[in-house]
């Protein structure tokens, strides 16, 4: 009897066990990584007393290559901005010139936003700069989570670690916290209006929120993307920064 009711006892526990963390961010980068994708958006800006929006359209190749153009305001209109690699290029229109972002300057906010150059330039998959694990489960709204506890397993990484809320059907993060190696909490993110796009999940709002900086957070929002189709070569050229 004794032996039946520890079996039983691991059955219920086993029952009760999380999926792999590693896993689970496998599933995650299928939904958020691509060959391509291009994408127009808005971002807006919401400050203490009020608030703006920037229109752009954004090219990307895989997680080395990208290339942003702003539409709007007409104050922003014309700038550029050019990731190859780990290097960083702006074009300025109203100064005709080109300026290399790069080390402290990295950190600082693009435009005023939540978002540094650095949220902006890493693109890479998750598992292949965090190991995971999965601590438990918790529901956001009607969803039902896995809440992934991320550490870094590379130097080069803006945040140390970040708890990320899962979801548990469409493997696509709904909430991320993000750390500084002290612990220090940097940044709140919130993924929203999760839409199945060309045969996979994605979210289209993004709110992000630096607690270190006074405003009421940046929305990022998606009015178009669509993923894998061919991007000319030139894009990515420093050349295409002035054209």
């Amino acid at each position: 009897m004794k032996y039946l009711i520890i079996i039983t006892l691991g059955i219920i526990l086993m029952g009760f066990s999380y999926p792999d963390g590693a896993l689970v961010l496998t599933k995650v980068d299928q939904n958020m990584s691509s060959r391509t994708r291009i994408f127009e958006s808005s971002m807006t800006i919401y400050g203490k007393r009020n608030s703006r929006t920037i229109g752009s359209k954004t090219m990307s190749e895989g997680t080395k290559k990208s290339f942003t153009e702003y539409m709007s305001p007409a104050s922003e209109k014309g700038t550029k901005m050019l990731k190859l690699q780990n290097q960083l290029w702006i074009y300025s229109q109203s100064t005709d010139r080109i300026i290399q972002i790069s080390g402290n300057m990295l950190r600082q906010s693009v435009m005023g936003s939540d978002l540094s150059y650095e949220d902006m330039m890493d693109d890479r998959k998750l598992t292949e700069i965090y190991s995971a694990k999965v601590t438990r489960e918790e529901k956001i709204g009607d969803r039902n989570t896995f809440i992934v506890e991320l550490t870094a397993k590379v130097e080069d990484v803006a945040y140390f670690t970040q708890k990320v809320w899962v979801d548990q059907e469409r493997y696509i993060p709904l909430k991320e916290e993000r750390y500084a190696k002290s612990g220090q909490l940097l940044k709140r993110v919130e993924l929203k209006e999760v839409q199945k796009i060309q045969g996979r999940w994605f979210p289209t709002v993004i709110l992000y929120k630096d607690v270190l900086k006074d405003g009421n957070g940046t929305e990022f929002k998606m009015s178009s993307l669509k993923f894998n189709e061919d991007i000319p070569d030139y894009i990515f050229t420093k050349a295409a920064l002035k054209q």
